[in-house]
């Protein structure tokens, strides 16, 4: 078994310093969230089913120059996962947007979105009885 490669790794940070004992880290395919001091907690998610990525930054997170990102994922035991008052929280989403990506290209997976505009008889000729 080969040791993971990461490619960000942080703490959560209370008034701008890592003093907790939550951690973050990526990979080139998942994202970890490790707590605990004693009795430890980890979860993670598989990039490929990430949907969307949210940037969080309250005032107070603004003065201390930290973020929150918030993924939310088609993952069954964490649909929302949130990197709590990280340090560089823009650049940190988008590595991990950029990773999200790569991951569903190379598993050619192609996610569309329906729209819907409310109109579900578009397609109807008049002529049809």
């Amino acid at each position: 078994m080969e040791p993971l490669t990461y490619l960000w790794k942080d703490r959560k940070r209370i008034l701008g310093m890592p003093l907790s004992f939550t951690k973050y880290a990526l990979t080139e395919d998942r994202i970890f969230m490790e707590t605990g001091l004693l009795n430890l907690c980890s979860e993670e998610v598989i990039l490929y089913r990430v949907r969307d990525l949210t940037l969080k930054i309250s005032l107070g997170q603004r003065i201390f120059r930290v973020g929150s990102v918030v993924l939310a994922s088609s993952d069954k035991t964490t649909p929302v996962l949130e990197l709590k008052n990280i340090k560089q929280p823009r650049e940190v989403k988008e590595l991990i947007h950029r990773q999200v990506e790569e991951m569903k290209r190379s598993r050619r997976m192609r996610v569309g979105e329906i729209l819907d505009d409310g109109d579900s008889c578009t397609h109807l000729d008049e002529d049809e009885d």
